[in-house]
């Protein structure tokens, strides 16, 4: 008797157990289909055509590709990755309802990856931006593309980490990378990261094809900013000093005898001559540790400080020269 009154106990414990998981799995599918569902028609197919030097014939060929975008206004603006678009000579955009528009390229930023495109359309289904900022490891991260050809491909998974840098194609830092566990394959780039809310954390980039569960998204405050400078201004200007350097180690003595924060700095091995930037007090052979009072360690600390802000503005850098801290006057000009 005692027994079998235990054993319904049991029973009804375990079966109480599973109702629960199956409730909290039910409300983990709820969000994911929900999300897809209120996001995938602003998530569209782009079809790119560019003309490629074949290395066996030296002749030029076309070549197509494809990757993922999304729309971030009702009147056609899209955005994607710059190296799914970059030198390509025809952009098609395919739509949810399965309409195929040729794209306008808007412009593009090599040094975070992104680009925008316009179709010239209206009432289109658009995502927001959220605030990266605000983003926690561990929280819902869901995936939407176009992987291998493949429409509204859905994974997901979590913000696996925070603040992580990449280096784009032109050698640049991209700052404040999302690194997440959301399967992404070829034909993912250019495609929305976005949370359980439907809103865009992160523009899928990259992936590390040698290990499972490493993919990276560029930021959406990062995006959100680079497209709005790109439908403004068609670029994103930054500042650059005319100078080609690389890091070096500092000594113990140079760091303690001038107060240095790092224990590097940017040696300069070449003045590029005839630039519109103001740069005669500086000289080969030259050590960079500071610039607009912020110390620098590396060529990505400069690259940091040289944006739109400090363009065509006398600044004060900080080099050691004989092993002494000189400061220097400088007006970085203009990238092109």
């Amino acid at each position: 008797m005692y027994i079998h009154h235990d054993m319904e106990n049991i029973y009804s414990l375990v079966s109480d157990a599973s109702h629960r998981d199956w409730e909290l799995l039910d409300a983990y599918s709820k969000t994911i289909t929900g999300v897809v569902a209120n996001t995938a028609e602003a998530v569209v197919h782009i079809q790119v055509q560019k003309q490629v030097i074949d290395k066996r014939t030296n002749q030029n060929r076309l070549t197509s590709g494809s990757g993922s975008q999304f729309i971030i206004s009702s009147d056609g603006f899209i955005v994607t990755n710059n190296h799914v678009v970059e030198d390509a000579s025809e952009i098609k955009v395919s739509l949810a309802d399965g309409r195929m528009i040729n794209a306008e390229l808007k412009g593009t930023d090599s040094s975070t990856d992104i680009a925008v495109l316009k179709i010239y359309e209206s009432s289109l289904k658009a995502l927001s931006f959220a605030d990266s900022d605000s983003l926690q490891a561990g929280q819902i991260a869901i995936a939407i593309g176009n992987p291998l050809g493949l429409q509204h491909t859905v994974t997901a998974g979590v913000v696996s980490a925070l603040g992580r840098t990449l280096r784009a194609n032109n050698g640049r830092m991209i700052d404040d990378v999302i690194q997440t566990d959301a399967s992404l394959n070829p034909g993912n780039s250019g495609g929305p990261l976005v949370n359980s809310l439907g809103q865009v954390i992160g523009v899928n980039t990259a992936t590390i094809a040698s290990a499972q569960g490493l993919c990276f998204a560029v930021s959406s405050n990062i995006a959100k900013y680079i497209a709005g400078k790109i439908i403004m201004h068609g670029k994103v200007k930054r500042a650059y000093l005319g100078i080609a350097g690389q890091i070096v180690k500092l000594t113990e003595r140079m760091i303690a005898a001038n107060k240095l924060d790092k224990k590097t700095g940017v040696y300069v091995f070449e003045i590029v001559p005839d630039q519109p930037v103001y740069n005669n007090e500086i000289r080969t052979g030259d050590i960079i540790v500071e610039f607009n009072n912020h110390p620098i360690g590396s060529v990505n600390d400069l690259h940091k400080q040289l944006t739109e802000e400090t363009m065509k503005q006398k600044m004060k850098m900080g080099v050691l020269r004989n092993g002494r801290k000189t400061l220097i006057e400088i007006i970085p000009g203009e990238m092109k």
